[in-house]
């Protein structure tokens, strides 16, 4: 039995992989759309690029807030 355990865990590692990827990509279109938005209420006119750097970066950061606390479990008393 330890081997379709192994197996089932290298399945729900790859799905959960995949749903975090998803989750990462639907998150900086969502922020592109919010940084375009607000360069546009605050009168500016960025160049494409620049919108998406700044999307970019603040969904990248939002990503490894959202996750540090994952890498020191709490222990169970």
């Amino acid at each position: 039995m330890g081997i379709l355990d192994a197996f089932g865990s290298l399945a729900s590692a790859l799905v959960a992989g995949f749903v975090m990827l998803a989750f990462a990509i639907l998150s900086l279109f969502i922020t592109v759309f919010v940084v375009d938005v607000a360069a546009s209420i605050a009168g500016l006119s960025p160049d494409d690029g620049f919108v998406v750097l700044g999307a970019t970066v603040l969904a990248g950061t939002a990503i490894l807030a959202g996750g540090v606390g994952f890498a020191n479990p709490e222990t169970q008393t």
